[in-house]
């Protein structure tokens, strides 16, 4: 069930699971781990976007119309790119609370 923290929306593994099954194209899963974390297993599909870049990338590829559902290993990182995002603007936003160590759905490896 979706709760707050910190003033950032936080969803469930249920949640994250049926946005992504739902393949609303408004509604983007973007994974803020590193590379390397993402080649070891990904979401499927999943837009890739490292911590370690976000700053000089974001501008160019993230639209402040869609809402954005932020993932990382934890949650503790994408906690930090939510509250970020919110500081440049963006409104829909939410984390993944717990991140891909509680992630049961479909992976991929790269």
């Amino acid at each position: 069930m979706a709760f707050e923290k910190d003033g950032v929306k936080q969803l469930s593994y249920e949640e994250v699971l049926k946005a992504y099954k739902a393949k609303d194209e408004n509604v983007v899963l973007l994974d803020v781990r590193e590379l390397a974390e993402y080649e070891e297993g990904h979401i499927p599909g999943i837009q890739l976007l490292p911590t370690s870049e976000f700053v000089e990338r974001y501008e160019d590829e993230l639209d402040k119309t869609k809402e954005y559902i932020i993932v990382c290993r934890s949650g503790n990182r994408s906690q930090n790119v939510c509250r970020y995002l919110q500081e440049q603007g963006f409104e829909s936003l939410a984390n993944y609370d717990g991140g891909m160590l509680v992630w049961e759905g479909p992976t991929e490896n790269s």
